[in-house]
Formats: C-alpha cells, structure tokens, sequence
C-alpha cells in the first residue's frame, strides 16, 4: 500500500512540474521570433500636438530654445524621466522635450 502511494504521489509531482519545464524550454524560441517581427518593434518618434516648446534643460520653467513642430523629424540622445534630449533634424536645434507631446508609436501584432 504504502509503495503505490509513493508511485501516486511520485507520478502527481511529474505531472505537474511538466508544464514549467516545457515553459521554460518552449519561451526561448517565441522570443527570439518574436524580436525579428516588425510589428513588435517600437514605431519611430512623432510629435503628437502641434508643436512643442525645445527646452534648455529637463524642465518645464526652464529657457525655450526652439520649437518641434508635428512635420519636423528629430532624433532622440536620451531620457531623462518623463523628457528627452533630442535634436531636431530640420533645424539643428537640441535641448529637451517634454515626453508627455513626444512618443513612439506602438505597433501590434495579429498573429
């Protein structure tokens, strides 16, 4: 009696400790897939209003350097918090944008 529980208990614990290790071996290559795939890359930056205010530090009482307006292209150097350091392409200008108006668009996949 006491050995067929063992073999209960011992097949129970297989079965479940299957589903993690098939996990563990199966996430690798969807991942790897799933890097290659254009729709789940970050789309490219885009001003989302009609212009916004080119800072010269990370703030928003900080001196206005120029302005990015929607059809300009820029360039984004870093982040800093909620702002980024850009340069924008059209007029040379660099400084800092608030990212709550400059964000990348979000693509999704339909598989």
């Amino acid at each position: 009696m006491r050995s067929s529980r063992i073999a209960v208990c011992a097949a129970v614990v297989g079965a479940l400790a299957l589903p993690l290790v098939g996990a563990a071996t199966a996430s690798a290559a969807p991942a790897q897939m799933l890097a290659s795939r254009a729709c789940d890359r970050p789309g490219p930056w885009a001003v989302h209003t009609q212009a916004v205010t080119i800072r010269s530090r990370a703030s928003a009482q900080s001196t206005a350097v120029g302005v990015l307006y929607r059809s300009h292209r820029f360039t984004v150097h870093k982040t800093s918090g909620n702002w980024h350091y850009i340069t924008d392409t059209s007029t040379g200008v660099k400084g800092w944008v608030s990212g709550s108006y400059v964000y990348r668009d979000a693509y999704m996949c339909l598989d």
